[in-house]
């Protein structure tokens, strides 16, 4: 007797989805997400009502660009991204984002009511590490 090693084609709907990548694809956003959140959560955490300026069209900044924030609150603290920090303490961290292949730039974010005095002093320590590229954090007003 001769056996016959073929399979029989049916044409059936396959009825079976693989969801697996979409889950992946799920967790993955959902990361993402509490990572973005909880940081610029960190930011507005520090009691700062910065200066106002008048709306314009924003530029888009360079994606390779990297930013750490100065904050002085209107009690004169200094905070280095959400740490309440002295300020000499502030020398070996700037000196440490001198160090850096590609240094940060310098955002810093002033509380309107403060003297000039004390934003002049941290640009003027800002500067003594080197560090050239500075922006300063303002709100829009209508």
């Amino acid at each position: 007797m001769a056996r016959n090693f073929r399979r029989h084609r049916t044409t059936h709907p396959i009825a079976d989805l693989n969801v697996t990548n979409l889950i992946d694809l799920g967790f993955m956003l959902l990361i993402i997400f509490m990572v973005v959140s909880s940081v610029s959560k960190q930011e507005q955490s520090i009691q700062v009502e910065l200066p106002t300026e008048s709306k314009r069209a924003q530029d888009q900044p360079d994606k390779d660009l990297t930013f750490q924030s100065i904050a002085i609150d209107r009690r004169g603290r200094y905070f280095f991204g959400d740490t309440a920090i002295e300020f000499a303490e502030l020398r070996p961290r700037l000196a440490e984002l001198a160090r850096r292949p590609k240094p940060p730039v310098i955002r810093i974010r002033a509380d309107f009511s403060l003297q000039w005095q004390q934003v002049v002093k941290l640009m003027d320590e800002i500067k003594r590490h080197n560090l050239s590229k500075i922006t300063f954090d303002t709100q829009t007003s209508e």
